[in-house]
């Protein structure tokens, strides 16, 4: 997340002075190419990559119709990812993943929801800038956009409720002594439960985040 201020950056300097039309293409085919991609992918941190590329899109169309909207969408965004990884930071292989269900379900659930939430399912937080770039572009008569943006929005939604049902649907409901790693401890911060809660409840503020950017 931290690597899209600088370009960022860039962007809202001299997005007036670019082609509004090229900016538009080349936010439409980097959702496309990071949606597509991330699809053959069965590593998490490379999901996670081309995840990024999907957003990096959505935030040059926004930036290209609003740069208030590239704000708000850069805040929500950061906000998911740290909710998403903040209970993973205590885990290093896939195996912790797997074990943190008996240790804290609520955890797992809370993590997995905040996931769906970054591939912007609604009703969660993370719809509610795509939501607004898609108002944005269809009030501006751009609905083929709008339609193609949303299409490409579907694969990155796809890889992360299939992570989801991988990690938690598929797990048997009793659990044997050997899936234990002895020496993993599941730990908590003081600051997850506020930004999990900030990662999937904030929908309903929408108009009133967007007047404050």
């Amino acid at each position: 997340t931290w690597q899209k201020f600088a370009p960022l950056t860039l962007l809202y300097m001299t997005h007036n002075h670019l082609n509004h039309t090229t900016m538009l293409f080349v936010g439409l085919m980097s959702a496309l190419i990071g949606g597509w991609a991330g699809l053959n992918q069965t590593q998490t941190r490379a999901i996670m990559a081309f995840s990024s590329i999907a957003h990096m899109g959505w935030l040059i169309t926004a930036i290209t119709m609003s740069p208030s909207l590239a704000t708000l969408m850069m805040l929500m965004y950061t906000t998911i990812t740290t909710a998403t990884f903040l209970p993973l930071a205590t885990m290093k292989t896939t195996t912790d993943i797997g074990t943190m269900w008996p240790l804290s379900p609520t955890t797992l659930t809370a993590t997995m929801i905040t996931l769906m939430s970054l591939g912007g399912l609604p009703p969660l937080t993370g719809f509610m800038p795509k939501w607004l770039i898609l108002k944005e572009l269809s009030s501006t008569g751009m609905t083929t956009l709008a339609t193609l943006l949303l299409m490409a929005s579907l694969p990155s939604l796809y890889f992360y409720i299939r992570l989801a049902y991988l990690t938690i649907l598929t797990t048997p409901p009793t659990t044997t002594n050997t899936e234990y790693k002895w020496r993993f401890n599941m730990t908590h911060t003081k600051h997850t439960a506020p930004m999990i809660m900030a990662s999937t409840l904030l929908l309903p503020m929408t108009m009133t985040l967007y007047s404050m950017t």
